[in-house]
């Protein structure tokens, strides 16, 4: 959807921007003549300008800083759903700088001049590896050469620091967690069963989702390499680690950053379709660096919202 309006807005500047330059070539060439029939004090009548052409060339400004700003600046996304709780909400809108890394051409998203690389803990916005034409949010965990482990059972990350390029590495980056506390985010669980085992005098085979518990997260400050973030736990959910994504020839749980790629999970763990899902981003698929929250609406997934968010404004952790 972004990259439709990515390709309305260009098309739209384009157009438009053709128009101007024809209706700029048509004014100054219409006052030269006019300049010099007064000077020979000629008569000579003049035609009233289209005004569909006047109005039209006038909205190529609008397009052209709009497409600029859009395309190479700065972009605006909203938080769809709560995978980055609790440093994003359901209802924020973010900016996202769109020169963070490199510059990039803004149809093919090709990279023209490379600026910076990615660094662990920046949150980006980027082009699903799988489903390209879907925008996620997540947070850098891994970078390219990195090892990654996952423990299951307390959901700890162990890091090994560039373990392609240092000899298979073995010193551990320094990850700290703090102690669980519980917080004020609930995440409402469903189960599927069948309307028959309802309604036996119903004999369609149709799923019905049905809520049946609402649990309070544990929030915990995770540390890593001294960048500190909160995240948030679920202990009593059982995992689709059948799921989880594994490379060739590593054992499950373990994953070892290819070149230019790299390793992002969400700050809400247990709800969170991430790398250890589907696999790393490429270095091309990262759209920029979220930036800033500018506005949030108090709103839950799928559902009108109800105010706003004034205190959540500002910058992003």
């Amino acid at each position: 959807m972004s990259n439709i309006f990515t390709i309305f807005l260009f098309i739209s500047t384009l157009l438009t921007g053709i128009v101007w330059i024809f209706y700029r070539i048509k004014f100054i060439t219409k006052y030269i003549y006019n300049t010099k029939i007064i000077k020979n004090n000629e008569k000579h009548t003049i035609k009233k300008e289209s005004q569909l052409l006047r109005s039209f060339s006038s909205f190529f400004p609008i397009f052209f800083i709009v497409f600029t700003i859009r395309s190479f600046v700065y972009e605006p996304f909203q938080i769809p759903s709560g995978s980055m709780m609790p440093t994003l909400l359901i209802g924020d809108f973010i900016l996202v700088k769109k020169f963070s890394y490199d510059i990039k051409e803004p149809i093919t998203q090709t990279s023209l001049i490379h600026l910076n690389d990615p660094k662990r803990g920046d949150i980006v916005v980027f082009k699903h590896p799988i489903q390209s034409h879907l925008n996620y949010i997540k947070r850098i965990i891994g970078l390219p050469g990195d090892k990654i482990e996952y423990n299951i059972k307390n959901k700890n990350i162990i890091i090994y620091k560039n373990y392609i390029n240092h000899n298979h590495n073995k010193e551990k980056l320094y990850i700290n967690y703090s102690d669980k506390k519980p917080s004020n985010f609930i995440q409402k669980l469903y189960f599927s069963i069948d309307n028959q085992d309802i309604n036996k005098k119903n004999n369609n085979n149709k799923k019905e989702q049905i809520e049946y518990n609402s649990m309070y997260f544990n929030i915990v400050e995770e540390n890593i390499d001294n960048a500190k973030h909160n995240i948030l736990l679920l202990d009593y959910l059982k995992q689709p680690i059948e799921n989880y994504f594994q490379q060739p020839g590593i054992k499950k749980f373990t994953w070892i950053v290819p070149e230019n790629e790299y390793f992002v999970m969400g700050d809400n763990r247990d709800n969170s379709s991430d790398s250890r899902y589907w696999g790393f981003v490429p270095n091309k698929n990262l759209l920029g660096k979220a930036t800033k929250i500018w506005m949030s609406l108090k709103k839950k997934e799928n559902e009108w919202p109800i105010g706003f968010r004034l205190n959540r404004i500002g910058n992003i952790n």
